[in-house]
């Protein structure tokens, strides 16, 4: 008999109703049983991680449950974060209706109105998208038959592996979070400033609360600058001498000067101004930390995985495919969106779509 290590060596099970090929004798020091199917299993090697023949469980005789420390610092670390979030969501929405608005009505009666419509339904998506993403389920793993022989079929709990914690199957996409206490299905990461996982439920919510806070804070940025264009006060210049000096020198002088000159005049600015300027530099800082962590996001969807997924599949060779058609199935739409074009103008910028067809 030839032995091949692997990492998981696959076991044979041994049972009266398999078939006779299957049944062999067996050490009484290899004698395991799967917790997949719960047939005995005869072991190549001592491995500590073996597959089932039968079922595909994998099995860990290694694993041990670890008890987790302080995880009510974690609990009462994500209810700091999402309290703070929460007070910064009603500051940026109340203070720039103060800040803006006045401004706004003040210039256009009309320009109000439209400003006003749309500060209303970007609050109204932010808060949305935030309370589906932080409150609802992250994502349990699909209920499963396992333990038994005659109820698993062959292949069953292909690559399952039994968590401790929670003491049940856990399916090769889902992790623990140790925050949570629960297995979540395609678990992306925990995410303190929601107070939530990441995971198959929520995860369109999390990308569709990272677009909303994206453009909301763009819209916010642009708004507080021309707003404090409208109500800084008067800037004066000082003199500037420009006598036997280089060009960088005279640009660097002139730099300095402007922003001399703006830090004195913001000194005699009111505290709308002054709101308005910790509004522009917070929705800058947020957004750009934000557009970034949303391009992340789509770069794992576009290859067909996640946070979690992608750091486990690191060094190994597999590739997964690379495709918009993820993209657009994450969001739950399962065709392309050339199968809603007319006929006519797919056969014309593709001229071999119709040989094609013609040679089906």
């Amino acid at each position: 008999m030839t032995i091949i290590s692997q990492p998981a060596p696959e076991a044979i099970p041994i049972m009266a109703e398999l078939p006779p090929e299957h049944i062999t004798s067996i050490k009484e020091e290899h004698d395991v049983q799967c917790w997949g199917c719960g047939l005995h299993l005869l072991l190549p090697s001592n491995s500590p991680l073996f597959k089932c023949g039968w079922c595909g469980a994998l099995t860990n005789q290694n694993a041990r449950k670890r008890d987790v420390k302080y995880i009510w610092l974690r609990r009462w670390r994500d209810r700091i974060f999402v309290f703070i979030l929460l007070v910064f969501m009603l500051f940026v929405i109340c203070g720039g209706v103060w800040a803006v608005h006045p401004v706004i009505f003040s210039t256009s009666y009309f320009t109000g109105i439209f400003h006003s419509i749309l500060t209303f339904i970007l609050s109204v998506a932010t808060v949305y998208t935030y309370s589906s993403a932080a409150f609802k389920c992250a994502g349990t793993p699909p209920l499963i038959v396992w333990g038994s022989y005659p109820a698993v079929g062959k292949g069953g709990l292909e690559n399952y592996t039994f968590c401790l914690l929670c003491s049940k199957p856990k399916s090769p996409r889902t992790h623990h979070c140790r925050t949570c206490r629960q297995c979540i299905l395609d678990m992306d990461h925990h995410c303190p400033f929601i107070g939530n996982c990441v995971g198959a439920n929520n995860h369109p919510h999390f990308i569709a609360l990272l677009i909303s806070v994206i453009i909301s804070t763009t819209y916010v940025s642009i708004m507080a600058v021309y707003v404090s264009f409208q109500i800084w006060p008067p800037i004066t210049f000082g003199p500037i001498s420009n006598s036997n000096g280089h060009v960088t020198e005279l640009a660097l002088r002139y730099i300095q000067e402007l922003i001399m000159c703006f830090i004195r005049s913001a000194v005699f600015l009111e505290p709308r101004g002054l709101v308005l300027v910790y509004l522009f530099i917070s929705s800058v800082s947020l957004g750009v930390g934000l557009f970034i962590l949303l391009w992340q996001q789509l770069c794992y969807i576009y290859k067909g995985k996640t946070f979690l997924s992608d750091l486990s599949s690191q060094g190994n060779d597999e590739v997964g495919e690379k495709d918009c058609q993820n993209i657009l199935r994450f969001f739950g739409w399962p065709y392309s969106f050339s199968r809603y074009l007319p006929l006519w103008s797919i056969s014309r910028l593709l001229p071999s779509f119709q040989k094609k067809r013609h040679a089906k």
